[in-house]
């Protein structure tokens, strides 16, 4: 299998007047192509901070992060941006949809980015939420949504540009018990039959249980990995 991610001595921190707070270091870590991670950790150990370098949303203090072939740091902004909506589909827990646009129109956006027409870019979403179980919701605007319909419509648009990896900060932090597994369940069919690799920040070790591999963050360094 091939390496997707692969960061190599990376540390951030920031400044607070003339303190340096630290926030990650050292860290080094491989993750293959069609793995499933959770990165577990404490408050404040830097998981969502590690999440964030890997989607290139943030940029490493030093070290090096390469994903789908490509550097990050050797990217531009503009560059940058189009390859994550490229390569990288992000799901949050608060779903971050608009809510004066229908589900279709949500799942659309990342395509905004790309050379499709109209016709395409419908369609591509139609398919995206197809897969998520939510076509006959297509014309639903979030508010006549439930919560796990919002989180599948949110994987949904994650899912549009067909993606090399998808990155999730407490996919189900929001969600009750039921409806979380079913999320966890999409999640793994979308690793299981699509091959997707999968990256997820979670402080439920339930939810964690649904990942191949959980790595453990204490302090801003990699303590623990572990296979299921």
């Amino acid at each position: 299998m091939s390496t997707i991610v692969r960061l190599r001595d990376v540390a951030k921190s920031y400044h607070r007047g003339s303190t340096e707070i630290k926030v990650l270091e050292d860290i080094n870590l491989d993750i293959e192509a069609g793995d499933f991670v959770a990165l577990m950790g404490p408050s404040g150990s830097g998981k969502t901070t590690l999440l964030n370098l890997i989607g290139g949303i943030d940029q490493p203090t030093h070290g090096t992060i390469e994903v789908a072939g490509s550097p990050l740091e050797s990217l531009n902004p503009r560059a940058l941006a189009r390859f994550r909506s490229e390569h990288i589909g992000f799901i949050f827990q608060f779903y971050n949809l608009l809510p004066v646009l229908s589900a279709e129109r949500n799942v659309e956006l990342p395509l905004l980015l790309t050379p499709l027409d109209r016709a395409e870019r419908r369609h591509h979403a139609r398919i995206a939420l197809r897969i998520v179980g939510l076509e006959d919701r297509a014309r639903h605007r979030p508010g006549e949504l439930s919560g796990g319909q919002q989180q599948r419509v949110a994987i949904a648009r994650a899912l549009v540009s067909d993606p090399d990896l998808l990155v999730c900060d407490e996919p189900t932090g929001d969600l009750d018990r039921a409806t979380a597994d079913e999320i966890l369940a999409l999640l793994g069919m979308l690793n299981r039959d699509f091959g997707k690799t999968i990256v997820m920040v979670t402080h439920d070790p339930k939810a964690a249980q649904h990942a191949a591999r959980v790595l453990e963050l204490d302090k801003g360094r990699l303590v623990a990995s572990a296979a299921h």
